[in-house]
C-alpha cells in the first residue's frame, strides 16, 4: 500500500463541499430505493422484475463502463509525456461494432428463454459444470477488474479527503488512509445494491451517469475558463503539442491504441464484456423484451461522449499547468504519482461547492461499478452454487419437489441467501482492491491496469458462448480444462518478462494440475486408449506453448539509452488469444454429438 501523503492538500475542500457530496448520497439512496420497488423473489431481485425501461438500462451500462478509472485516470493519460487521443479509437472503433454484435447476435441468443446470466445459457446448451466454471471465470476476472478501479478512486479520495477524514482516522485507528478509503467504497456500494438488488443498481447508476456528465462538463469549463482564448487556447495549445493525435495505423502488436488494435483485438473483447460478463449482461436480462435489450446496448454508445469529454479535461489540463507549471508540494505528489494530476487541479483550482459535486462524481461512478459487480457475482454464485446444494440437501429430506424448491417461503429464504452473498463479495472485493497496488507498476497507466484485468478470463467467456451457440454438436466437456487453459496463457503473455521466478512456477504448477486432472478424469469416465491419447497430447501441447511464451517468448525494444528491453503484448490481445486457445481447445477435447460428460 502506499505510504502517507507527504502534505495535505484537502483544505479547499469546505463545509459547503460536504453537504453537496452528503445530500447527493441521500438523494441518490432514497430515490433508488423508491423506484426499485419490493424484491419478493429471485425474479425481482435478479432482473428488476424484466420490466425496467431501456432508456434507464442504457444509463447503467455506460454508467458501469465509465467507472472512476475514466474520469481520473484518462486525463493523466493525455497529460503526462506522450499522451494524446488515441485511446478514442476504443469508442470509436470497438465500442461501436462489439455493441452491434452484442445487440443482434448474443441478444437474440438469451431471450429465447428466461434466464439470469449467459453462464446459464452456456450450461443448458454445454452442461452444468460449464455453467460452474463461466461462473468461476467471471468471478475472477470481475475481482481483479473491479478491485482495480476501486483502489482509482481510493487514491483520489486518500489524496483530496486526507487532512479533513481520512487523515484523524489514519492518526486514530492506525489503519492507512488508502485503506480506510476503499472500505468506505465498499460499504456504500453493498448499502446501494442490498436496498433493492439489480433494481436500484440500475436507478441509481442512472443518477450516477448524470452527475459524472455534470462533472466532466464542469471540470471541463473551469479549465477552459483559467485560458486566456478559451477552448480556443485549449485547441491551440493541444494541437502543437501533438495532444491531439487521435488515429493510429501502426501494426505493433505491443500498441495497445492502434486503429487495428482497436478494429479487431479490443472489439472482440468487448463483445465478451458486453455480451458475457454478467455485470454488463446482467442489465439486458432486465428489459422487457428483445427489441428493448437491443435498443439499449446499442443506444448505450452515446455514452463514449463523456470519454471525449474526460479526454478533452486533459488536454485542458496540459494547457493549464504549460501556463501555470506545478511546484513545491503538488509536483512533488505528481512525480510521485501522476495519475493524480487531474485531483491536484480539483484540489487547486475547482471552486468550492463544485469540488464537492466532482467528488461525488468520482465516488459514485466507483459505486456504480462496483454494486453492480457485487449484483453479477451474488446472482452466478446463487445459480452455480447455493440453488444446486439447496436443491441436493431438500432433495435428501425427501422434499426437493418443484414446488418446494420455488415456493413463497423458499424464495425469500432465497432472497436473503442473495443479500448475505453480497456482502460477502464486498469484502472480498476491498481486500482485493488493497493489494493492487503491488501490480500498479506493470503497468503504463492505471487505466490500462483497470482494463488489462478483465483480459485474463474475458476471452474465454466468449469461447463458452461461442461452442455453445455455433452448431458444433459437442458437449462442454473439453472446456473445463480450455477454459483454465486460457488464463494461464494470458498469464503467459503478460508476465513472460518478469524479472522474478515465480511466473513460471505458477504456469508450471497451474498446467501440471490441469494435465492431472485430465488423466485422473479420462480414467473415471473409461475412455478408450486411442481418443485419450491424442487428447492429452493436445492439452499437453497447449500447456507446453503456454510455458514455452512464460520463459521464452518475448518482444525487445530499444530504449531511450539504446538498450533492448522486453515488452509484452498490448492488453486489448489478451481477450483474442483467451478466446482462441479456449474455443479450439475446447472444440479438441470434447465429446463428440454431444454425450454426456
Amino acid at each position: 500500500m502506499s505510504g502517507p501523503l507527504p502534505v495535505l492538500l484537502d483544505s479547499n475542500f469546505g463545509a459547503l463541499d460536504w453537504g453537496v457530496v452528503a445530500v447527493y448520497f441521500v438523494l441518490t439512496t432514497l430515490l433508488g430505493a423508491r423506484l426499485a420497488g419490493r424484491q419478493a423473489n429471485l425474479r425481482d431481485f435478479f432482473l428488476g422484475g424484466r420490466k425496467l425501461p431501456w432508456y434507464a438500462v442504457a444509463g447503467s451500462i455506460v454508467a458501469t463502463e465509465l467507472s472512476a478509472v475514466t474520469f481520473v485516470a484518462a486525463p493523466s493519460m493525455v497529460f503526462n509525456p506522450g499522451g494524446d487521443l488515441t485511446y478514442l479509437q476504443i469508442a470509436l472503433f470497438s465500442a461501436f461494432l462489439a455493441r452491434l454484435i452484442v445487440g443482434y447476435l448474443l441478444i437474440p441468443a438469451y431471450y429465447r428463454r428466461e434466464i439470469y446470466s449467459p453462464y446459464e445459457y452456456m450450461g443448458n446448451r454445454l452442461g452444468a459444470p460449464v455453467r460452474s466454471m463461466t461462473s468461476a471465470l467471471f468471478a475472477l476476472g470481475g475481482i481483479l477488474a473491479q478491485s482495480a478501479r476501486v483502489y482509482v478512486t481510493a487514491v483520489v479520495l486518500e489524496l483530496i479527503l486526507d487532512e479533513s477524514l481520512f487523515g484523524p482516522l489514519e492518526a486514530a485507528t492506525g489503519i492507512s488512509g488508502l485503506v480506510l478509503a476503499v472500505w468506505m467504497i465498499g460499504m456504500v456500494a453493498v448499502l446501494w445494491t442490498l436496498l433493492g438488488g439489480i433494481a436500484t443498481v440500475i436507478w441509481t447508476d442512472v443518477m450516477l451517469f448524470l452527475v459524472f456528465v455534470i462533472g466532466a462538463v464542469t471540470a471541463l469549463l473551469v479549465v477552459t475558463a483559467h485560458l486566456e482564448g478559451g477552448f480556443g487556447e485549449l485547441f491551440r495549445v493541444g494541437l502543437d503539442a501533438g495532444k491531439l493525435h487521435l488515429l493510429d495505423f501502426d501494426r505493433d502488436p505491443t500498441k495497445a491504441y492502434t486503429v487495428w488494435t482497436a478494429s479487431i483485438a479490443a472489439t472482440i473483447g468487448m463483445v465478451a464484456v458486453y455480451g458475457t460478463d454478467q455485470m454488463m449482461a446482467q442489465r439486458i436480462f432486465c428489459c422487457r423484451n428483445e427489441r428493448q435489450a437491443r435498443r439499449a446496448m446499442i443506444s448505450s454508445i452515446l455514452g463514449q461522449a463523456v470519454t471525449v469529454l474526460v479526454m478533452l479535461v486533459g488536454v485542458g489540463l496540459f494547457a493549464y499547468y504549460s501556463r501555470y507549471p506545478l511546484t513545491g508540494s503538488d509536483l512533488e505528489l505528481y512525480q510521485g504519482n501522476t495519475e493524480r494530476i487531474f485531483p491536484l487541479f480539483i484540489i487547486n483550482v475547482i471552486p468550492e461547492g463544485l469540488t464537492g459535486l466532482i467528488i461525488a462524481g468520482i465516488f459514485a461512478a466507483a459505486i456504480s461499478s462496483l454494486d453492480s459487480i457485487l449484483s453479477a457475482l451474488s446472482q452466478t454464485t446463487m445459480a452455480s452454487v447455493y440453488l444446486p446444494l439447496r436443491r441436493r440437501r431438500l432433495g435428501q429430506r425427501g422434499a426437493g419437489t418443484p414446488a418446494t424448491v420455488e415456493g413463497p417461503g423458499e424464495e425469500r429464504r432465497q432472497v436473503r441467501a442473495s443479500r448475505m452473498l453480497v456482502i460477502f463479495w464486498g469484502a472480498v472485493l476491498c481486500l482485493a482492491a488493497q493489494f493492487i497496488d503491488l501490480v500498479t507498476r506493470h503497468f503504463a497507466s492505471l487505466l490500462d491496469l483497470a482494463l488489462a484485468m478483465a483480459g485474463y478470463t474475458s476471452g474465454g467467456l466468449l469461447a463458452g458462448f461461442l461452442l455453445a451457440f455455433l452448431p458444433l454438436r459437442i458437449n462442454g466437456y473439453g472446456f473445463l480444462f480450455s477454459a483454465p487453459l486460457s488464463v494461464l496463457m494470458v498469464f503467459s503473455l503478460k508476465w513472460h518478462h518478469d524479472p522474478f521466478p515465480w511466473t513460471t512456477w505458477v504456469v508450471a504448477a497451474g498446467g501440471s494440475l490441469l494435465l492431472f486432472s485430465w488423466i485422473a478424469a479420462a480414467r473415471r469416465r473409461e475412455r478408450p486408449v486411442e481418443r485419450f491419447g491424442w487428447k492429452l497430447a493436445v492439452l499437453a501441447a497447449g500447456l507446453a506453448l503456454a510455458l514455452w511464451i512464460n520463459v521464452m517468448g518475448t518482444f525487445l525494444r530499444l530504449n531511450e539509452a539504446g538498450e533492448a528491453v522486453p515488452v509484452s503484448i498490448a492488453w486489448p490481445w489478451f481477450a483474442p488469444v483467451g478466446c482462441l486457445t479456449a474455443f479450439l481447445l475446447g472444440w479438441a477435447l470434447a465429446d463428440r454429438k454431444l454425450e454426456n460428460a
